[in-house]
């Protein structure tokens, strides 16, 4: 009979002489970890291309052109005759916005009507049309206090009254929770835990798929004598132990190399990741003991990436997520995770504030951890040999 410790020691030689597995938790991880980002390293849209329509082709209107060209969200790219001929420029990818100065623009500012500007923006990607839109009202809106102004000098105002009046309310905008305003801090922290979840699912598949696979072809291996439990601890600390490394790279050298914000005491964050790593780790097991052949359980966790990055419900309101799907999802470690992990971590809440996430993780734990015992022990059942008298230990 084969004691604790000499499982923990099979395992480990084990996951060690596996290059895929090796290669999926330490190459995936610090592979993703520079791969991802950079896309996002600019952190916000500049210089989007925006064509003109000038109806009224004024000095004015042009000034208001220029002043729009001048933005760094903005670049005009182009000036045509028409709205149509502007919204054959974006069906065709040549532009992302138009922006339309109506006739008469300069004569109804001169007598002090209201004047509407149409901004129009790709919508398909959200922060191009919020950065398309926020160029186009700063130029507009620099141009409207000019106006302003003029006006209120024209009526005898002093210079500095008229420039500190010309707006009854002034706007202090103090980001939160993204400081940057941009990609990273908003899309890379929730990423890096799915990251982190998929590849550790990944190897704990990768391993459990082997040994079943190898058992199909009549080895004979630790795996199927071991006592159940005893396997699954010893997979877990091995597993859980090892992947310490990739969660505190990402939570401690990334973040900071990144300039991502970080909040949590790291004493919350360990009590935190500790279920996540369990819930996870055992996960990977039950995906293991479901396959037979080594590339199925990478496939299977590759194929659901995207969907659970959409599920989470960070980039996708989960007002818009159908129920059902919303349901599966709470299945899942990483939906809770990235919920608590992006509150505790980036939103600076307090522990008890992410309790229900962290119970939730607790209870997907010890479902997952039972699963897991009922399986290893099926697969025990099913690739015991009658005859066995010799355990391999490779």
């Amino acid at each position: 009979m084969l004691g604790f410790w000499d499982l923990v020691r099979l395992e480990l030689r084990t996951l060690l002489a596996d290059r895929a597995i090796m290669l999926t938790l330490f190459g995936g991880v610090f592979f993703y970890s520079f791969l991802y980002p950079q896309p996002y390293l600019h952190q916000l849209p500049r210089e989007e291309p925006v064509v003109v329509v000038n109806d009224d082709g004024s000095q004015l209107s042009r000034q208001l052109e220029f002043m729009a060209d001048a933005t760094p969200q903005v670049k005009l790219v182009a000036r045509v005759a028409s709205l149509g001929e502007a919204r054959e420029w974006m069906l065709a990818g040549k532009a992302s916005g138009i922006l339309h100065i109506p006739r008469h623009f300069y004569r109804d500012l001169m007598l002090g009507r209201s004047v509407t500007l149409s901004y129009a923006g790709d919508a398909s990607y959200f922060l191009v049309y919020g950065t398309i839109a926020e160029g186009l009202a700063q130029a507009g809106g620099t141009l409207a206090a000019q106006v302003k102004v003029a006006r209120l000098l024209s009526h005898g105002e002093a210079l500095p009254q008229a420039a500190m009046g010309w707006n009854a309310v002034g706007l202090n905008v103090l980001p939160v929770f993204n400081p940057t305003m941009g990609y990273v801090n908003y899309v890379v922290p929730a990423v890096f835990v799915l990251i982190l979840h998929q590849v550790l699912l990944m190897g704990g598949g990768i391993l459990g798929a082997t040994q079943n696979q190898r058992s199909l072809r009549g080895e004979r291996g630790y795996w199927q004598q071991a006592p159940v439990l005893a396997l699954l601890l010893a997979r877990t600390l091995v597993l859980g132990g090892l992947f310490v490394l990739p969660v505190t790279y990402f939570f401690g050298f990334c973040f900071d190399h990144y300039g991502i914000a970080r909040t949590a005491a790291p004493g919350a964050l360990w009590l935190f990741t500790l279920p996540f790593l369990l819930a996870t780790t055992w996960l990977g097991v039950v995906l293991g003991a479901l396959f037979t052949r080594r590339d199925l359980p990478t496939q299977v966790v590759l194929v659901s990436s995207l969907p659970l990055v959409f599920l989470a419900g960070f980039i996708w309101p989960l007002e818009l997520i159908p129920m059902p799907l919303n349901w599966l999802a709470q299945w899942v470690p990483s939906t809770p995770a990235i919920k608590g992990f992006l509150r505790l971590n980036q939103m600076g809440a307090a522990f008890n504030q992410i309790s229900p996430y962290w119970w939730q993780l607790w209870g997907l734990a010890l479902f997952n951890g039972l699963l897991a015992i009922l399986l290893l022990a099926w697969r025990q059942r099913q690739g015991r040999a009658p005859d066995m008298e010799t355990v391999s230990e490779s």
